[in-house]
Parts: structure tokens; C-alpha cells; sequence
């Protein structure tokens, strides 16, 4: 963070959201692939930092033939994972920055897969168009209105289609973003919705990252229409050294840092 930049606690609305974080994925793009493209892979589907991969949870059913969205896809190795197994998948993301190196892997990997620039609250899909939705870690910590995209998501899927989206642990909330003993001590309120903003000296805020609750997430997804089928917390695996930010072995053998939910929308209403 540069020196003109300060961390802060404030409500943050869709619109200054979507500035900050399109602006900062943007900019980021570049480093984030250099310092996390080789443990995403280019054609591979990891669901968090504990390295969990689609191809051992088999949290998505069937693939082969479905109509697969990824939800603000980053670079879009999990979509074209999804292609060689069968799936047709459509990859979006918001941030162009993301979506050039979504475009560069295609080009080094041979796998490509359709790639929309678009806003996760309102998706430029007709409805009940896809027979699945995913993401890991993307879009829904970036939007004020997280009830909004669920209900869009809800929107896009075939009546008895999936919905799975892997999130930071609610729970880690209440810890420092800090890998080391210094984030092993609870020093922020789990209940204080209030999201993280980065913000320089006039107040504009360039990264917004928004909590919520276990609870509030499972209202969303009942108040959108959505049936909780799962809630997966991966443990961290023996062996499994890398840290990435706030993840690290010393934190993951005490206490979870991913939540994966697993949703359906019914298959009659």
C-alpha cells in the first residue's frame, strides 16, 4: 500500500464498489497472475488457497454436456478446466485486466472458452440459460449487494441447477490479515458488516472487500430461492506449505479459512 493510501472501516455503496475494484484488478492483474498463476494453473479448477480441486470434491454433479457460468473468473483457469470435462462453459469477469490474461492463457493452453466482460448484479444472460454457476472467490466479496447477485445468479440457472461459489471463511473476519502468530488473535467484531477499504488521502477508496455473516450468506441464497445443499470447510492438507496472504499452515491447522457452499434452485416451485 502506498503511503498516501489508509485502511478504514465505512459503508460503501455499489457504485463506489465497483469503481474501486474494477480499478484495482485491473492494476493488480499483472502481479497477482506473476504471484499466484502457477498454483492456479492454466487449466485447472482449485476452489481456495488449501488447494481443494474440483476434479477430488465433485461439488458441481455432472459436467459432461451442462452449461457452466464462472462468475468473476480472474483468469479463467477453472473455466477451461470445465471445457475438458466435457461442460460448455461461458466465463466473466469484471475487471478487463483479468480478462487479458483470461485471453493470454487461452493462447499458451490451447482451451478456450467464450469470455464476457460484464457486472456480476446484472448479468447480460437470458434467463435460465445455464444448467450450473460457480466461482471461487470471485465477485461476491466485491459487491455492496450481495443478496442482488444471488438473486441474478438464481435468475440465469435452470430450474434444478447448481450453485457453488467458495468465499473467505466469515470467521476470519475476526482476525488480522496476517499469516503469522499476529493472526492468531481475534481483534474485530465477527457481527460488524462494515466492509475493508483501502482509500487514499481524499477519502477515495481504491480496493473494497464486504463480510458477511455464515447467516447472513444462508438468508441471501433462501431469500434468492436458492436450497442449501452444503456448507464445505476444507481443512488444510498435511504437506501443503505455501501461504498465500492470510493463509498459511500455522493458521489452517487451527481454524478454517474457506467456506464453500453448495446450492441448488429447486427443480419445481
Amino acid at each position: 500500500m502506498d503511503d498516501d493510501e489508509r485502511v478504514i472501516r465505512r459503508r460503501v455503496g455499489d457504485t463506489e464498489a465497483r469503481r474501486a475494484n474494477r480499478g484495482w484488478w485491473d492494476a493488480d492483474a499483472d502481479d497477482y497472475q506473476a504471484e499466484h498463476g502457477a498454483f492456479l494453473g492454466e487449466v485447472d479448477f482449485r476452489w481456495c488457497p488449501e488447494g481443494l480441486r474440483e476434479s477430488e470434491a465433485r461439488l458441481l454433479g455432472e459436467l459432461a454436456g451442462r452449461r457452466v457460468l464462472e462468475v468473476g473468473c480472474g483468469a479463467a483457469s477453472c473455466a477451461r478446466w470445465l471445457a475438458t470435462q466435457g461442460a460448455e462453459p461461458v466465463a466473466f469477469d469484471l475487471s478487463a485486466g483479468m480478462l487479458r490474461h483470461a485471453a493470454r492463457a487461452a493462447g499458451s493452453s490451447g482451451v478456450r472458452v467464450p469470455l464476457v466482460q460484464a457486472d456480476a448484479l446484472a448479468l447480460p444472460f437470458a434467463g435460465a440459460s445455464f444448467d450450473i454457476a460457480c466461482t471461487a472467490f470471485g465477485a461476491i466479496p466485491f459487491v455492496a449487494d450481495s443478496a442482488a447477485l444471488m438473486a441474478e445468479v438464481h435468475r440465469v440457472l435452470r430450474p434444478g441447477g447448481r450453485w457453488v461459489f467458495s468465499v473467505t471463511h466469515p470467521m476470519r473476519w475476526v482476525f488480522l490479515d496476517d499469516p503469522g502468530e499476529g493472526g492468531l488473535t481475534a481483534v474485530h467484531s465477527y457481527f460488524d458488516r462494515s466492509p475493508y477499504v483501502e482509500q487514499d488521502e481524499r477519502g477515495v477508496a481504491s480496493y473494497v472487500e464486504q463480510h458477511r455473516t455464515l447467516g447472513d450468506r444462508i438468508r441471501e441464497l433462501v431469500g434468492a430461492g436458492f436450497r442449501l445443499l452444503d456448507l464445505v470447510e476444507p481443512e488444510w492438507p498435511a504437506g501443503h506449505r505455501e501461504t498465500w496472504g492470510q493463509w498459511s499452515p500455522l493458521r489452517g491447522r487451527l481454524f478454517p479459512g474457506t467456506a464453500i457452499f453448495v446450492t441448488e434452485k429447486p427443480a419445481t416451485t
